[in-house]
C-alpha cells in the first residue's frame, strides 16, 4: 500500500508559493541566458550609481551591475539551500527509519545522538561546524546540512512509528517480504508528505542561514555574488546608496516568504489536522 500525494491545483497558497519558488528556480537555472552582463565587471567611475534604464538595480561600490550579480547569485543561495537540506534529508531519514522501524538499541542510540545535536540551536551548530572546517561555500553547505539532520531524523522516526504496526504492513510481513522491501516500497512512500512539507520550510531556513553566515564572513567569500556576501559588502554604503542593501535583502525575503507560503499550503493539504 503506497501513500498518494494529491495536490489540489486551485489552492491559492499553493499557486502563489509555487509561482515564487518556480520563478526563483528558473532565474537560478537560466541566469546566464537572462543577462549577458558580467557580474564581476568593475565600473569604478560609476560606483554606487542609482537604478536607471541601463542598470535597472543600479551599481554597487565597485561599479558592478547589481541585477547581474543578483541573478548569478541566486544559483549559489538556492544551491546551498537545496543541497544542504537534501543531505539532511538523506542522513536524517536513514537515522529516523532505523530508529523508528527497528526500535530497541537502534532507537536508543540514535535518539541520544539526535538529542545531543538538538541541544545546540541549528544556526549555532552550523556556525561551529563551518568554523572548524573553514570558510567556503562547500563547507557552508556541509555545516547547514549537518544542522538539519536531527530535525528530519525526529520527523521520520515519529512518522515511521505511526505506521510501523499497521495491518497492511503486518500482512506484507506475513507474506515473507523482507525489511528492505517493506521500507522502500511501503514505509517511505507513506512518510513522503510530512517530509516534503518540512523540506520546504528547511530550504527557507537554510537559505537564510547561508546568507547570515556569509554576511559574517563564514560562508561564501568575495567576489562571489552570493546574496549574504553582497549585503556584507553593501552595509557601509546603506546611507549614501540604500539600493545596494535593499535589493539583495529583498531577494532573500521574497525567496523565504515564497517557500514558507508553499510549505504552509502543503501542510494544509497533506496534514489538515494541523
Amino acid at each position: 500500500m503506497k501513500g498518494k500525494l494529491v495536490l489540489p491545483l486551485g489552492h491559492k497558497g499553493l499557486i502563489i508559493g509555487s509561482l515564487i519558488v518556480g520563478l526563483v528556480l528558473l532565474i537560478a537555472a537560466f541566469g546566464p541566458y537572462i543577462t549577458a552582463r558580467d557580474p564581476y565587471q568593475h565600473r569604478l567611475p560609476r560606483a554606487l550609481e542609482t537604478p536607471s534604464l541601463e542598470f535597472p538595480l543600479g551599481l554597487d561600490s565597485l561599479g558592478r551591475d547589481l541585477a547581474a550579480r543578483m541573478i548569478y547569485g541566486s544559483r549559489y543561495s538556492v544551491a546551498v539551500g537545496l543541497f544542504a537540506v537534501l543531505g539532511g534529508i538523506l542522513i536524517g531519514s536513514w537515522l529516523g527509519i532505523m530508529a523508528g522501524y527497528f526500535g530497541g538499541a537502534w532507537d536508543t542510540l540514535i535518539g541520544r545522538l539526535v538529542d545531543v545535536m538538538l541541544a545546540f540551536p541549528g544556526l549555532l551548530l552550523a556556525l561551529a561546524v563551518v568554523s572548524a572546517l573553514g570558510s567556503s561555500l562547500t563547507n557552508l553547505t556541509i555545516a547547514i546540512g549537518i544542522s538539519n539532520i536531527p530535525r528530519f531524523a525526529r520527523l521520520v522516526r515519529g512518522s515511521v512509528l505511526a505506521i510501523r504496526n499497521e495491518e497492511y504492513l503486518e500482512a506484507i510481513r506475513a507474506q515473507g517480504a523482507g525489511n528492505t522491501w517493506i521500507i522502500t516500497r511501503h514505509v517511505i512512500p507513506n512518510i513522503m508528505a510530512p517530509l516534503l512539507v518540512q523540506m520546504s520550510f528547511s530550504v527557507a531556513g537554510a537559505i537564510l542561514a547561508a546568507s547570515g553566515l556569509s554576511f559574517l564572513g563564514l560562508g561564501a567569500q568575495p567576489p562571489l555574488p552570493e546574496w549574504g556576501v553582497m549585503l556584507a559588502q553593501a552595509r557601509d554604503y546603506m546611507r549614501v546608496a540604500p539600493h545596494v542593501v535593499i535589493f539583495p535583502g529583498l531577494a532573500i525575503v521574497i525567496v523565504i516568504v515564497g517557500l514558507n507560503i508553499l510549505g504552509d499550503a502543503l501542510r494544509d493539504i497533506w496534514d489538515p489536522r494541523l
